[in-house]
């Protein structure tokens, strides 16, 4: 590996959380697609969900328009509207699957389908997926109810909304990674679309470098509180993975790298891509997996070692949750459309917009990342070695922050394979990732022991 001075190759990108001035480079291209966003089709696609009556797991499925066959229906014919702008890469399909049956929330045995769009890598040889989900399912207050209406406007009808919006406006673009959207149903029933979906993801090797899934993003009311806000999101994430091996269980030890698993990483990534692209929103995130006593359809992907994330709005109104629609006392109650915030809605279908672009256009990661752990000193060298497939990067950035600092501080970019910096490897935290010639980085990679 070929050493680089500090004083020569340096060149600070500086991210706001000091004094110093921050710079925004976007790319014209994702900048552009974001601005495609539209809110009044977001409304729509909510609008006729919400239309279905409910779409609770065990209502009916051979309707044209009620009950979660209607809606599975329609999602998977709005999907196959926008393959002819991908010149035929994007492929869509049902994802069967057999649930329910005695001592189980969903007492018998039904089949429930996902609906799932795979937008093709331009590259035959980039195996690299990257993943936006939501769930299609809504329910009332019992578990049971299939007959009330269930309008899931924000639960999860939101999610849905941004899915179809992206996929239509980036379809027509070559992405070198694949980017697949998943439509779950049985979310409220125990994430069971998900869990089928992520087992089949393990058994058949996926190589999934992220999932974003999205869980009612466009409430911005918090209701009891009276808290109101579209200018912050959620990003929920695991510290200690739920899969961790007894190499990564001691490499964590070793560094003390508890707050920098891959999930870390990938909702730093989130918060730093999401706000370069997407004004008055501070992406704020959230070092727990999910929210006490409930889960997401991240968490079986989490559990069988993905990188997987929840996005979800800052406050949460429980008037509008799981509710059969009714007024008393004068109080609107359930989840309807008309408490959605589009502008809202529209912010945080950029933040993911602006990640799977950014991302999917990216080098693959570094590898072999390390510190050198010899000796003593306030100087640290870190080194690692170009991805072994795709592009050739332009540079890397080596990231750092002191120790008790949840974001990265500074970005220095180099184009060698090895420096060493005037900071104390006892201080800081270090990270490394690959960047291309237009500023579309990798995921970070948390360095080890540099190998000798």
């Amino acid at each position: 590996m070929k050493k680089y001075s500090c004083a020569l190759t340096l060149s600070l990108l500086l991210i706001g959380i000091t004094n110093s001035q921050e710079i925004i480079r976007r790319d014209p291209e994702i900048e552009s697609m974001i601005r495609q966003i539209s809110p009044q089709r977001l409304e729509q696609h909510i609008l006729k969900l919400v239309s279905f009556h409910t779409r609770h797991n065990m209502s009916e499925q051979n309707s044209a328009d009620k009950g979660i066959g209607a809606a599975w229906n329609w999602i998977l014919k709005e999907f196959e509207s926008y393959v002819p702008a991908s010149g035929g890469r994007l492929k869509v399909e049902f994802d069967e699957y057999k649930t329910g049956g005695e001592r189980q929330r969903i007492p018998q045995e039904i089949t429930l389908k996902n609906v799932i769009a795979t937008l093709q890598g331009s590259d035959p040889a980039d195996t690299r997926i990257i993943v936006m989900s939501a769930h299609l399912d809504s329910r009332a207050a019992r578990d049971i109810d299939n007959t009330n209406a269930a309008p899931g406007a924000n639960d999860d009808a939101s999610g849905i909304a941004a899915m179809l919006e992206i996929c239509r406006i980036i379809s027509a673009k070559p992405f070198p990674a694949t980017i697949v959207f998943m439509a779950f149903s049985g979310e409220e029933h125990g994430l069971l679309g998900a869990r089928h979906t992520a087992q089949k993801a393990k058994d058949e090797n996926w190589n999934i470098i992220a999932l974003l899934n999205n869980d009612m993003i466009a409430n911005s009311d918090a209701g009891e509180t009276l808290a109101n806000s579209n200018m912050r999101l959620r990003v929920f994430s695991e510290g200690v993975p739920a899969l961790e091996t007894d190499a990564m269980a001691s490499l964590r030890r070793y560094t003390s790298g508890e707050n920098d698993g891959k999930a870390r990483q990938l909702a730093r990534y989130i918060k730093e891509i999401g706000e370069r692209y997407v004004d008055q929103l501070d992406v704020t995130l959230i070092f727990r997996n999910d929210r006490f006593g409930r889960g997401g359809d991240h968490t079986p992907f989490c559990q069988l070692g993905f990188t997987a994330v929840r996005i979800s709005e800052f406050n949460e109104n429980y008037d509008r949750q799981h509710q059969v629609p009714r007024t008393e006392d004068g109080k609107v109650y359930g989840d309807l459309p008309e408490f959605i915030d589009y502008e809202y809605l529209r912010k945080n279908t950029g933040v993911n917009l602006a990640v799977l672009a950014n991302l999917a256009q990216a080098p693959w990661e570094p590898v072999n990342c390390g510190i050198r752990m010899s000796g003593t000193g306030n100087h640290t060298t870190i080194g690692w070695e170009p991805p072994k497939q795709g592009k050739k990067p332009a540079g890397y950035y080596v990231m750092m922050r002191e120790t008790y600092m949840p974001l990265w501080q500074k970005k220095i970019f180099v184009t060698g394979t090895e420096i060493t910096l005037p900071y104390s490897k006892d201080n800081y935290f270090f990270a490394v990732q690959s960047v291309d010639e237009n500023g579309h980085e990798s995921l970070p990679v948390f360095p080890g022991q540099m190998r000798r």
